[in-house]
């Protein structure tokens, strides 16, 4: 027999269930513990929500958030979402993303809101996958036996994720991010989003702008993924991208031939660079201990290649590869070099794969890879075997739903830099024409991947801090260029 209540106590309610324990909870704050946070007098909280939206009173998952007041509260206007990319890339810091960028006036009148999607950091995940390597994302080498090696390393690769808890697994996805940020939006008692996304946070950005078009505020797309590209397909466009980089950054190189003895035209540069190349697939160039060959050598460029402010990064990089080659293993001589190594042995972007791979399917038939590489050798001597490499994606259990179509008239501004290695120009052309009430931002001239930036285009930063401040579009697409010559 149950027991009596204690006379005049309340009766005990219910545990809410179903959709109401997660629109009915209580958000506990507390301090963040992270440095950038806690000086801005941060708080963070877990947000409960269903591992399937399908099944809200099945399994749940936690989503970590954080939030920094806006500054001042009688102006406040609403919050300001972030993603700072990946997919894999932790959110919860809003502060590092956007701190230096926005404008007073922005921070006065918004609530900044950091969240590390589902899968990832502080938000409920299945951990490390113990990767044999640490990237996905290699160059298959030069010849088929590197490939049926990454064939086999990239079946095992799918297969030890997998297997730690498909179910949960299966719903680390885009499309259950999105859903999850318009909880975060209920609890936080908005009506809108105001969002700033760049690179993965661009896709993010542009699926919640379908899913909730409603809901979307003041959207802001920096450096975009075509949606119908993503994911295979946008790994795919780095090949020629990272190919077009190398070229600019062989301009920059052949001027400093003094210093790198790397060549002294852009043509020599590439020589030397697919040289290396060559060499590493007959001798592996061990530093610390760590064999850079032709699967490693085009992905270390592709690291690095990204931004022209790294041009003297590349080039010392290249110098200390190229002073190993062919000789004994030897230790380091650089900090970054040491970094570089450190990278590749101990990190692993399992995660990237939980969610791309969860996301959008992948073909199958590793011949389909093999002939694409072969197909792009002449044309992409370097990055052709990266962009087009096999990836755990394509052993990845089929994805519980359909790739977002993203088809709206959601005004957004979007920005896109034409030397874009990682989201190239097409890229934010396509999502423009997608988004067919979005305003286009062109970065012109600018070897660059993220636009927003402290010190590069005074245009480019005045455009989102005014749209954000003031909820304004401009009324026709702009041309930026960057305040300080980049080559």
């Amino acid at each position: 027999m149950a027991a009596a209540p204690v006379s005049g106590a309340a009766p005990e309610r219910p545990a809410p269930t179903g959709w109401d324990r997660f629109y009915q909870q209580q958000l506990e704050w507390k301090p963040c513990g992270v440095e950038n946070l806690d000086k801005a007098d941060g708080e963070c909280a877990d947000v409960l929500a269903p591992m399937d939206y399908g099944q809200p009173d099945g399994r749940t998952v936690t989503v970590a958030i954080s939030r920094v007041h806006a500054t001042d509260p009688a102006r406040r206007q609403g919050i300001l979402m972030s993603n700072p990319g990946g997919p894999g890339g932790s959110g919860l810091d809003s502060v590092d993303l956007l701190g230096d960028v926005l404008s007073p006036d922005v921070l006065a009148t918004h609530d900044l809101i950091g969240m590390d999607p589902r899968g990832v950091g502080d938000s409920t995940h299945t951990g490390r996958c113990g990767w044999p390597i640490s990237e996905m994302i290699h160059s298959a080498g030069l010849d088929l036996l590197g490939f049926a090696q990454d064939t086999v390393l990239s079946a095992g690769m799918a297969a030890s994720c997998v297997v730690r808890d498909p179910d949960m697994l299966r719903q680390f996805t885009t499309r259950n991010t999105a859903r999850d940020m318009d909880l975060v939006r209920a609890l936080l008692g908005e009506q809108t989003i105001d969002y700033y996304g760049d690179s993965y946070g661009t896709y993010l950005g542009a699926v919640f702008t379908q899913m909730f078009p409603q809901r979307s505020g003041r959207i802001v797309l920096d450096s975009n993924i075509d949606p119908d590209r993503y994911w295979e397909g946008l790994v795919q466009d780095w090949g020629p991208a990272d190919e077009a980089a190398l070229d600019n950054w062989a301009i920059w190189a052949a001027t400093k031939d003094d210093t790198y003895r790397l060549g002294s035209t852009p043509q020599q540069v590439r020589a030397t660079i697919e040289e290396l190349v060559r060499t590493a697939h007959r001798q592996p160039i061990v530093i610390d201990g760590y064999a850079i060959d032709d699967h490693w050598f085009p992905f270390i460029l592709h690291s690095l290649l990204h931004s022209y402010r790294l041009n003297v990064a590349v080039a010392e990089t290249v110098r200390e590869i190229a002073d190993a080659a062919g000789g004994p293993p030897t230790a380091s001589r650089s900090t970054r070099m040491r970094a570089i190594v450190a990278q590749l042995r101990e990190s692993e972007d399992s995660v990237l794969a939980q969610i791309a791979c969860g996301d959008a399917g992948a073909p199958r038939d590793p011949a389909w890879y093999w002939r694409n590489i072969e197909d792009t050798r002449a044309t992409q001597p370097v990055f052709g075997a990266l962009g087009n490499n096999i990836q755990p994606c394509a052993f990845w259990p089929a994805p519980v739903e359909t790739p977002t179509v993203v088809r709206n008239s959601v005004p957004a501004l979007l920005l896109q830099a034409t030397g874009d290695p990682r989201t190239p120009y097409a890229h934010g052309v396509r999502l423009h024409q997608l988004m067919t009430e979005s305003r286009l931002v062109t970065l012109q001239d600018v070897r660059i991947h993220l636009t927003f930036r402290p010190n590069l285009s005074t245009c480019v930063n005045n455009t989102i801090n005014t749209y954000l401040a003031e909820g304004t579009l401009p009324t026709e697409d702009i041309t930026c260029t960057a305040d300080k010559p980049t080559q």
